[in-house]
């Protein structure tokens, strides 16, 4: 029986996941670290066993409600934990914040500028002081009525709808509508209208253009579709939606960023008129603190925010000292962790999961919280190194105010700092799972077979990853660049070499490669007009060079668990054919569609395949629990009676990549897919694992491996952000093998990096900054690692020069 003043967090039995029946003692007020290779366990540790834990307890000791849901969102496989006090839990979100959703409002900043201009602001002569909900575009009290405090006015014209009106509608005149079934659907119902759907477009009648472009009606009709050869089609109630009124619907609602894209080239977007971009009534705009408007306060960068309030809260009455005062604090933890360059009003979208991260982070030392347990998912993700020092700072405070601090992290400069590591490992999957060492980060030297010593101790001296820098091949050269803070930057980029684009957060890297050179290469591979380039730079040369461009991003792999590994490779499409042909499934008739947990006939109909069933919890977010019915299998107990070589159909989704590849040997169109993930260090996940447990950096290695296993044409360039994220140093250096490999085989890569290591073995380095927003978006350096190690005003220089040292 432990002591009710245990000093320590005390784990007995952990089997969730890949966990081998851990037992570890971790001490509270501590900053304790999780290492391992990807794959290895400690999120499993860190997240799925103490937090999830802290959870349940937390369910246990609310509402009735909530702990009769208990049983439904499962406690973790675990014998027992001591020692646990309350957890909070800050991981990388990778849900889609909302377009209202801005830095203020993660952050309560607006809610403080608000009560500023409420209390403190200057009001016009004899008018009525406002409360702070009318300086909020987010509520009716704020909004501008015209654009509904989005800022911005979307309209689209004729011209943008129908680029082609030589085509009838049956041709597809209407650019702007859906394609497949739902195209097809509105041109029925338009014909069941009485409109000519046959006719080229310019020979209509006006107002029928008028009307099927632009009304806001929707009628209801009864279509009687054309028959097919040998297809039964019955008669269905159908909706019209006009031309406009799709496009607008699709942009403001859609979660597609490529429908939202689509729908985004047939709208002009303009401020609106009415409150210039302000989002406000004119009531609130005619308020001023310090001289300025709500919305210039809001569009100010956090650090030129804190000047203006400290300079006007000097001297001024008792109510404005108290109010600045509070917002001066606040933003001051947010640029402590090198975000000063964001304003209050950038919109959350437009943040990366590590901005978002620290951003909570920072909400949370000011939240005065004492006793609780911290778990945190690799803050140093998207970090230069200049600001690691910073983020480690704020970390030591928030355990000096008498919390523990919980980190999974692969930084080895943060690993360093910490006061108690836990090492999980030795690999990834079924070949991980075990504590390695739990204790000081020294004793990790004892473990030979722990992959963190070699880098935690830079053992033996390692060679450094500097190498000969290739040739280029040729350049592709971007003049007059104009995109956020990026302004009137030229930059060049070498073909056939391998690329890092680096600088501080903030500088300006996303925008001149994720925006401005895709931007730039999808237009000419979309076959745009050579003018489309305009909306992105001056001029761009050198593009014909290029004959494919690959983005290989962070985004998800899909929302939901329906989206997993299997489907988004084409993998399961091999294996549910394999099961089709399997002799019992050959005698009952089912196909290979029997077999897919997305259709009707051989899916678990509880839980329509997915596995799992959402439980709405009302005060927290929904969470998924698994099916009562099929307990996770996704599939009926008929299909699940065929085997092939023994495993049902969800034993073979179970399986790890390394597992399936030893399964399907000998079948060329499995092993395809399985070999590329197996290099990219993906070897540990499983074939059916959901979408919604991958992180950034799986999903993104995911993309990467599918574009690996396709027959590659012609010169591809290939761009990746942040691709290390996530990664142990030890699978860092599998990916990169991988990706010089494509070099090798005469393509181009440019990464958007901040791992030291990944750019000492670069051919060519651009450094952006020197500092973040208005103090960034210029090049700072460019040249060969060595090169750009040796320039005077980068602050990426000493970090570089560091890595390069032999």
């Amino acid at each position: 029986m432990h002591s009710p003043h245990d000093p320590y967090v005390r784990v007995r039995g952990a089997r969730e996941h890949n966990l081998q029946d851990v037992h570890v003692d971790i001490p509270r007020d501590t900053l304790t670290v999780f290492t391992g290779v990807s794959g290895s366990g400690k999120s499993s540790l860190a997240f799925g066993t103490l937090y999830a834990e802290a959870q349940r307890r937390y369910f246990e000791s609310v509402a009735p409600y909530a702990r009769r849901l208990i049983h439904q969102v499962g406690a973790p496989a675990v014998g027992e934990i001591t020692g646990l006090p309350p957890a909070v839990s800050l991981e990388q979100r990778r849900s889609a914040p909302g377009a209202r959703s801005s830095v203020g409002t993660v952050t309560t900043l607006s809610n403080s500028l608000r009560m500023l201009f409420s209390r403190a602001g200057d009001h016009p002569p004899g008018a009525e002081r406002l409360d702070s909900d009318a300086f909020s575009p987010n509520t009716a009290a704020g909004a501008c009525p015209d654009c509904h405090g989005l800022g911005r006015i979307h309209r689209t014209d004729e011209e943008l709808l129908v680029p082609d009106p030589s085509l009838s509608i049956r041709e597809g005149a209407i650019a702007a509508w859906p394609g497949a079934w739902q195209g097809k659907n509105l041109r029925d119902v338009l014909d069941t209208l009485g409109y000519d759907v046959d006719r080229p477009w310019r020979e209509l009648a006006a107002k029928d253009r008028e009307w099927i472009l632009f009304t806001d009606e929707q009628p209801v009709v009864t279509v009687h579709p054309v028959r097919d050869a040998g297809r039964i089609q019955r008669p269905y109630q159908g909706t019209y939606m006009s031309a406009r009124r799709y496009v607008l619907h699709t942009f403001a609602d859609t979660r597609s960023r490529t429908l939202r894209a689509k729908a985004e080239r047939f709208l002009t977007s303009a401020p609106c008129p009415v409150c210039d971009g302000s989002r406000l009534r004119p009531e609130a705009m005619a308020v001023t603190f310090a001289g300025r408007t709500i919305a210039e306060l809001a569009a100010l960068p956090l650090s030129d925010l804190a000047e203006v309030l400290a300079g006007a809260g000097a001297g001024g009455e008792e109510t404005a000292r108290v109010l600045t005062a509070d917002l001066l604090a606040r933003i001051g933890t947010v640029t402590e962790l090198g975000l000063g360059y964001l304003s209050v009003d950038r919109t959350a979208p437009t943040l990366s999961a590590g901005e978002l991260q620290r951003l909570r982070l920072a909400t949370q030392l000011r939240s005065g919280l004492f006793g609780v347990v911290y778990v945190l998912d690799e803050p140093s993700a998207g970090l230069h190194p200049a600001d690691t020092e910073s983020l480690l700072a704020v970390l030591g405070r928030l355990k000096e105010a008498g919390n523990s601090v919980f980190v999974v992290e692969h930084q080895m400069d943060v690993v360093r700092r910490a006061d108690w590591l836990v090492d999980v490992g030795p690999l990834a999957g079924e070949h991980g799972g075990r504590v390695l060492h739990s204790g000081p980060p020294e004793g990790l030297a004892q473990v030979p077979e722990s992959a963190t010593r070699r880098f935690l101790f830079r053992e033996h001296d390692e060679p450094s990853p500097g190498r000969e820098p290739r040739t280029p091949t040729g350049w592709l050269r971007l003049a007059g660049v104009e995109r956020h803070n990026v302004r009137g930057v030229d930059a060049a980029f070498p073909l056939g070499v391998f690329t890092a684009v680096t600088g501080v957060s903030g500088s300006g890297k996303s925008t001149l490669v994720g925006q401005v050179l895709a931007g730039v290469l999808a237009d000419r591979q979309a076959g745009e007009e050579p003018g489309a380039v305009e909306r992105y730079c001056a001029s761009a040369t050198g593009l014909e060079a290029v004959d494919r461009l690959v983005q290989v991003d962070q985004r998800p792999i899909g929302r939901t668990p329906r989206s997993n590994l299997a489907t988004y490779t084409g993998l399961f499409d091999t294996v549910r054919k394999l099961f089709a042909q399997t002799e019992t499934a050959r005698e009952r008739g089912y196909t290979a569609g029997r077999f897919s947990f997305n259709v009707s006939g051989g899916r678990c109909e509880t839980c329509q395949g997915e596995g799992f069933v959402s439980v709405e919890l009302l005060f927290l977010p929904s969470t998924y629990a698994p099916c009562p019915d099929c307990h996770g299998a996704r599939y009926n107990p008929q299909t699940l009676d065929i085997t092939l070589r023994g495993l049902t159909i969800a034993q073979v989704l179970d399986l790890t990549v390394e597992s399936a590849a030893s399964f399907f040997a000998g079948t060329p169109a499995a092993e395809r897919a399985l070999t590329t993930l197996l290099d990219v260090g993906l070897g540990y996940l499983r074939l059916g694992q959901p979408a919604t447990e991958l992180s950034g950096g799986e999903a993104q290695r995911i993309k990467l491996a599918s574009e690996l296993q396709r027959t590659r044409r012609g010169h591809t360039l290939y761009l990746l952000d942040e691709p290390t994220t996530g990664l142990h140093p030890a699978d860092v250096e599998v990916l990169m093998r991988q990706l010089h490999g494509l070099v090798d085989a005469h393509n181009t890569v440019v990464v958007v990096e901040h791992d030291m290591a990944v750019v000492a073995g670069a051919d060519h380095v651009i450094d952006m900054g020197p500092g973040g927003g208005d103090r960034g978006g210029r090049i700072v350096a460019a040249g060969t690692p060595a090169e750009v190690a040796r320039a005077a005003r980068s602050r990426t220089a000493p970090y570089l020069a560091k890595a390069l040292r032999p």
